[in-house]
Parts: C-alpha cells; sequence; structure tokens
C-alpha cells in the first residue's frame, strides 16, 4: 500500500502595498506603466455608503466612480478577481496615503522586463507617463536603466 505524503503548507496570498502621497496617481502611473487595471471598488464602496460603515469623507471620484479615498490597488489584467468588491485576487500593487513624504532609498524596488530589445522604448514611454531615469547601468550582469516614479520610488527597466 502506497502512502499519500502529507500536504505541504498552502502558499500564501499577497499583495505589494506602496506608501504614497496621492494614491489614486500612482495607481494611475503604475496601471499604465505595467498595463495593469485600476480595480473598480465602487460596488463595495457604494454598499458600505449604504450601511453607513463607511463615512463620505473616506470617498472620492476616481475615474468617474466612488473609491476609498486612501488607498486604490492595480491588478494584472489576466488574474482573477472577486465580482462583489472588484478586489484582485492575483497579482496586485496597492497604494496607500500616508502623511509623510518617501524619505531615502527603497528596500524594496519592482523590475519592469522589456520585450527583447525594447527597453529604450519602454524608458520613453514610461519618462512620458511621469517617470524620471536616475541612471543607466551597465554591468558583466547585463543592463538596465534605473528610474523613479511620479512620487520618487525607485524601480528598474531590464
Amino acid at each position: 500500500m502506497t502512502q499519500t505524503p502529507a500536504p505541504g503548507p498552502v502558499p500564501l496570498h499577497w499583495k505589494l502595498v506602496v506608501d504614497a502621497a496621492d494614491p489614486h496617481a500612482q495607481a494611475d502611473f503604475w496601471a499604465a506603466a505595467l498595463h495593469y487595471e485600476v480595480e473598480d471598488n465602487s460596488a463595495l464602496v457604494e454598499r458600505l455608503l449604504g450601511l453607513g460603515a463607511l463615512p463620505g469623507a473616506a470617498t472620492v471620484e476616481h475615474h468617474g466612480r466612488p473609491a476609498f479615498r486612501d488607498l486604490i490597488a492595480v491588478r494584472h489584467p489576466d488574474d482573477p478577481y472577486d465580482q462583489d468588491s472588484g478586489t484582485g485576487l492575483g497579482r496586485r500593487l496597492l497604494f496607500q496615503r500616508v502623511p509623510e513624504p518617501k524619505a531615502g532609498k527603497n528596500r524594496l524596488h519592482i523590475d519592469v522586463h522589456a520585450p527583447a530589445g525594447g527597453r529604450d522604448d519602454d524608458v520613453g514611454r514610461l519618462e512620458r507617463l511621469g517617470a524620471q531615469v536616475l541612471r543607466r547601468v551597465r554591468e558583466n550582469g547585463g543592463e538596465w536603466v534605473v528610474m523613479t516614479d511620479p512620487e520618487g520610488n525607485e524601480f528598474c527597466v531590464q
């Protein structure tokens, strides 16, 4: 008789959370940068407002629909999402409002992988979206461009 191995731990679901002065502007930038979608949580926001569980001051209008004032996420367009809340269930970036400005270098950053031969085109596209080039790096291990998003968060374009 063969034994079935005991199941291992279930991988955890996660998202990357980015502090922001203007989460909605950051979400718009990163959605355009990554070709992601800004999550539409309007049904959830309206439901919470209707229940009195969310004050109107905690909401804003974003892209013509109600949204949370202090947080918004972007998600990969091919990943699943909860139909009732609009919340992504896969690859996501969540931007949350914080009062303090960015201070110092990121300890964690995003690497954007451009298509083969397309790095310069993507760098130009990202600059038109509001990113800035910090430096171009050429090392034995490869080449990449270090950029900052509109709030100064560093990221690399491979």
